[in-house]
């Protein structure tokens, strides 16, 4: 590795920080950040430019000049043995407690989440890479405030702990605790370069390798960018060019129209592609939010996967993951049991099973879970398509030719917009922030483990529906228009309502009001935030910077 000026890191004490902040490690951060930074920041502006042309046309549709691409005979590498087969993934941040769940789930794979799942505090950046470190080299334990241990199991070559897959951050997010000349460095070469630096050899001679999830990318020109810091990383620190293998989450609706030119730009380094729910829905409403009514959404608990317009887009990424060699997988079961209510939970699971039956019918290698019981609830449904197989690269679906339009066919969602799904909205998105504000990124909410895809997508139908006058289609109030002065009356109440279910001394000495505050915000801002996280990140860095207080 070239030596190199090292990053400046100004974030509060952590613990064990002095392992994973290490000189030659920040060096490496800094490297990366010198050499691709300033690539991430064009790209972040020509997002902003072919929205705002998308804006103007409201039409989007796959890249002429890339039609060799898709027309071209090629494929990506073959998958390392330890993800040929990825029929449950277990999802996650990496706090000890569920990793350690997750790793011993009986999951193929965990994905650990710095994302999404996390919160970018100080803390969870540094102890969620102390946590992938130590389970990397299988010293993995914790003990509960109540004295109840939690340890990795032993394994065996017939029965292994889970792969680990790593999430890092967005290209849209900045590290401020870390600089690099002055300026803050990419959020996600910070996770990827502290976690590639400390892990990447000890993976690979423990007969796995550096595996990642690469979230929230808007075109092929992004993936060209990851495969190119992939190629500097193994190069720089002696790891087998191609050792690395990336998994891409299409969930913004531009990524869509370039799945097969994202593969094959990260084709030396690709595993496959996944469809999501949420951060899908909620980038297809960021992306047109001002192109007329077809492009409003009903309440966002009626949109399923069935939708036709979700379908194109699940059944366009399995057959070109097949026809291109990579693994097609499946979006989240969030359901977490409810021990109180046994009839509930077992009408949610026969949900999740119908779901997960869809997914394995059309072609999907496995798919992803939120909680360690619903593991054998999805294995035993793949297993029932697999048999012997580990996956079904074999199923190329010649049969399936989608259209651009029919990716933009959002009308086709059947589905109210309803007072109800407005409340639900004000709610989850109060008590989601609240919690992110507070340093948890996966939170429990209405017997689901929700993360910020929720707050995002709840957020901005709000914002959406106020700005397109929309009216409710059924239930109470039908036929009224939804307006701020509606939306400020109804998060008054739901709020209240919060306040009552997690009792009134939780919610008074939580960031509760704060988090009621920036969604009102956010959700009735003249101009449309693409990001709630990044304001929300602004709060959490003052209130380090005033000792930790909550905002």
């Amino acid at each position: 590795m070239t030596t190199t000026t090292p990053a400046t890191v100004r974030g509060p004490e952590v613990d064990r920080s002095a392992e994973i902040l290490t000189p030659e490690a920040l060096a490496f951060v800094a490297e990366l950040q010198r050499r691709f930074g300033p690539r991430r920041d064009e790209l972040l502006r020509a997002r902003r430019d072919r929205r705002e042309q998308v804006s103007r046309t409201g039409r989007l549709d796959f890249l002429p000049e890339t039609a060799g691409v898709r027309s071209g005979e090629w494929s990506v590498a073959a998958a390392p043995a330890d993800l040929v087969d990825r029929r449950v993934e277990i999802t996650g941040p990496p706090t000890p407690k569920m990793a350690i769940n997750a790793l011993n789930s009986g999951a193929k794979v965990w994905l650990a989440d710095l994302e999404d799942a996390s919160t970018p505090h100080w803390a969870s950046v540094v102890g969620g890479q102390v946590v992938l470190h130590d389970a990397t080299r299988r010293r993995l334990a914790f003990a509960s405030p109540d004295g109840k241990q939690y340890a990795l199991r032993p394994e065996t070559p017939d029965d292994r702990l889970a792969v680990m897959v790593v999430r890092p951050r967005g290209w849209h997010f900045d590290e401020v605790h870390v600089l690099v000349d002055g300026a803050p460095a990419v959020g996600a070469l910070v996770d990827f370069g502290l976690h590639f630096f400390h892990n990447a050899a000890e993976l690979l001679a423990r007969g796995s390798g550096p595996y990642y999830y690469l979230p929230k990318m808007e075109s092929h020109l992004e993936a060209r960018l990851w495969n190119d810091v992939f190629t500097y990383a193994q190069e720089s620190l002696g790891i087998p060019h191609g050792t690395v293998r990336a998994t891409v989450l299409i969930e913004t609706i531009p990524a869509a129209f370039e799945m097969e030119e994202i593969l094959y730009e990260l084709r030396e380094h690709a595993s496959g592609l996944n469809a999501g729910r949420w951060d899908y829905l909620f980038s297809v409403i960021k992306y047109f939010r001002d192109s007329g009514p077809s492009f409003t959404l009903p309440d966002r608990g009626a949109i399923t996967m069935t939708a036709p317009f979700m379908r194109a887009y699940t059944e366009l990424l399995v057959s070109i993951c097949h026809r291109r060699g990579a693994f097609a997988m499946g979006g989240m079961a969030a359901v977490i049991p409810n021990r109180r209510e046994p009839d509930v939970t077992a009408q949610a699971f026969e949900k999740v099973r119908a779901d997960k039956q869809r997914e394995a019918a059309d072609g999907f290698d496995g798919s992803w879970v939120a909680h360690p019981d619903l593991v054998p609830v999805c294995r035993v449904v793949f297993d029932a398509v697999l048999g012997d197989r580990p996956n079904q690269l074999d199923r190329l679906r010649p049969d399936v030719q989608v259209t651009a339009d029919q990716l933009l066919d959002t009308a086709s969602a059947a589905g109210a917009i309803t007072e109800t799904g407005l409340r639900n909205n004000l709610y989850v998105s109060v008590a989601y922030v609240a919690a992110w504000l507070a340093g948890n990124g996966a939170v429990a909410i209405h017997n689901l483990m929700e993360d910020a895809a929720t707050a995002e997508i709840a957020r901005s139908q709000v914002w959406q529906w106020v700005r397109s006058g929309t009216t409710f289609t059924d239930g109470p109030g039908a036929g009224a228009t939804v307006t701020a002065d509606l939306v400020r009356t109804l998060l008054v109440e739901e709020t209240a309502r919060l306040r009552d279910d997690v009792g009134h001394e939780v919610y008074d000495g939580g960031p509760y009001d704060a988090a009621r505050r920036l969604v009102e915000e956010i959700a009735l801002g003249e101009e449309y935030v693409d990001f709630l996280t990044l304001p929300a990140y602004e709060a959490i860095v003052r209130a380090e910077a005033d000792g930790g207080v909550t905002p």
